[in-house]
């Protein structure tokens, strides 16, 4: 007898993993041809859309992706705005007049603060423990 399969019987039509939906394919499209570290990052999202999941995993993915405010990939999406638009971190800036480097420095630093809002993270955080709970 075989190794039993983690995640049931894959094998039918009614546990296929479904395509992309409008919305999630439409976003994706649209950051295509940015740079090749945001290609990377709509792959990963693509990937992690059309992979089969268990509960566990999924519990661990939505607390990484946006359920965990410090440690997930929002609050590290904020740290990168922040990185970006300050010209001590991006030199591509520092050739711009002081006053549009601080005025960029300080809308990154604000991005990154509301990316680390609680209340931004509590949905997926609650979605976790739903799963959690189960």
């Amino acid at each position: 007898m075989g190794a039993r399969d983690p995640y049931g019987p894959v094998h039918t039509a009614g546990n296929a993993v479904p395509p992309l939906d409008p919305d999630l394919a439409g976003a994706l499209d649209d950051l295509d041809g940015i740079h090749p570290g945001i290609d990377l990052i709509r792959d990963g999202i693509r990937h992690l859309a059309l992979d089969r999941h268990t509960a566990d995993t999924t519990q661990t993915l939505l607390a990484a992706l946006a359920g965990s405010a410090g440690a997930d990939v929002i609050t590290a999406i904020g740290h990168l705005v922040a990185r970006l638009a300050d010209a001590d971190h991006n030199p591509a800036l520092r050739a711009l007049p002081f006053t549009v480097q601080k005025t960029a420095r300080r809308h990154g630093e604000q991005a990154a603060y509301h990316l680390a809002d609680p209340d931004l993270h509590q949905p997926a955080s609650e979605a976790s423990a739903a799963i959690t709970g189960t």
